[in-house]
């Protein structure tokens, strides 16, 4: 390096040092850019391969990437001068702060629960027409689901209006639902 110092300007040495620091920030940023790409395309050849509902890598694809973006803001934070020590000491404290605001929150918790169960036993699809009824026949909640993340079940109205269900509500109420065409059942079906 030092032999390479000498062939630049003497007005560029003073910014080199900073110069190095933000090419590697930026050399971290493209990386994580792509393990992202190529995780989407492996999410996808998996997801064409064993046919799996684009549901059910969604969940995977979201914490592989935060697992990702994480990752990559702790590189850039050692890049900048931020000791791992005190990089592991902030990450336990916010750990624990969360940890306790997760358990007072048992909505929440429940809610987690509630979406492991809607992805494995899949109740409904992205884009399938579903209702909520309240009280086995009145007309509640109806929609086009259009996104299924930990807490809620977004639905897109007739009127485009969105709607936040909260994802423990799907197993406490009757839910109808209209099946995108051509999509494989959710369920068998017992024609015997």
């Amino acid at each position: 390096m030092p032999a390479m110092k000498q062939l630049l300007p003497d007005w560029l040495h003073p910014s080199l040092d900073v110069l190095t620091t933000a090419a590697l920030v930026l050399l971290v940023l493209v990386l994580a850019w792509v393990l992202r790409r190529v995780l989407r395309g492996l999410a996808r050849r998996l997801r064409e391969r064993y046919q799996l509902s684009e549901q059910m890598m969604a969940v995977p694809l979201r914490v592989a990437g935060a697992v990702v973006n994480v990752g990559a803001l702790f590189a850039i934070l050692q890049l900048l001068g931020v000791s791992g020590a005190v990089l592991w000491t902030a990450f336990t404290g916010f750990a624990a702060v969360g940890a306790i605001a997760f358990f007072a929150a048992w909505s929440v918790l429940s809610n987690l629960f509630c979406t492991l169960l809607i992805v494995i036993m899949r109740p409904f699809r992205l884009h399938d027409r579903i209702e909520l009824l309240e009280n086995g026949d009145k007309p509640g909640l109806k929609g086009e689901v259009v996104d299924i993340n930990m807490v809620y079940t977004s639905l897109r109205e007739d009127d485009g209006a969105l709607l936040q269900v909260p994802n423990i509500l799907f197993f406490q109420r009757i839910t109808r639902r209209w099946p995108v065409p051509g999509a494989m059942p959710t369920a068998p079906v017992d024609n015997g």
